[in-house]
């Protein structure tokens, strides 16, 4: 029987039970020239806020943001993404959970008028799996912009414990148009 750590597991780290890793502020600041060249909206809903280390960067920048939570962590309002039904006449931008990514990409369709994209920071591991894969022949990424360096996600947003180390991850922002088709284009942050 293989030990955990053959697995590459970490058996003293237990995830976040709603999957709340919080993103390095620094990751929005270098990529803020690569949303404004594909052109992210001035009006962004960011819905899965956490405590606003995506929405305060943003504003920052001079976008209007309209900040959401499932999780009431001290910033913007609560309020489950998922369960949402009022359409929304800007772009949405976050970092979801992992695990509900997809269904993340599902609802932002829904509630997006033609041309608004969706604007989603993954490992880049999003691109694997069967079920992802039809994800992807029903709504292809218009753009997938990785990260040339490692980015960092904190658990619980603790980034002084979480990221004293190098990050193993490879982070990009993947970009749905609503209404686009045809082959996505990669670039680099």
């Amino acid at each position: 029987m293989k030990s955990a750590l053959m697995l590459g597991v970490n058996p003293d780290f237990e995830r976040e039970p709603n999957d709340f890793y919080a993103t390095d502020p620094k990751a929005i600041g270098t990529a803020l020239p690569t949303f404004r060249a594909i052109g992210l909206c001035k009006e962004v809903w960011e819905c899965a806020c956490g405590m606003g280390h995506i929405a305060k960067v943003l504003i920052d920048a001079g976008y209007n943001v309209y900040s959401s939570d499932k999780i009431n962590r001290g910033f913007g309002v609560v309020l489950d993404f998922l369960k949402c039904e009022k359409p929304f006449n800007g772009d949405i931008l976050t970092n979801p959970p992992f695990k509900d990514a997809a269904s993340f990409v599902e609802k932002a369709m829904q509630l997006l008028r033609k041309g608004n994209k969706v604007w989603l920071f993954l490992k880049i591991q999003f691109l694997e799996s069967r079920t992802r894969k039809a994800l992807f022949k029903k709504y292809p990424p218009r753009f997938v912009a990785v990260y040339s360096e490692r980015q960092k996600c904190a658990k619980d947003a603790d980034f002084k414990r979480y990221c004293k180390n190098s990050n193993t991850q490879t982070y990009a922002w993947f970009v749905f148009e609503k209404g686009f088709v045809g082959n996505p284009q990669i670039i680099w942050i």
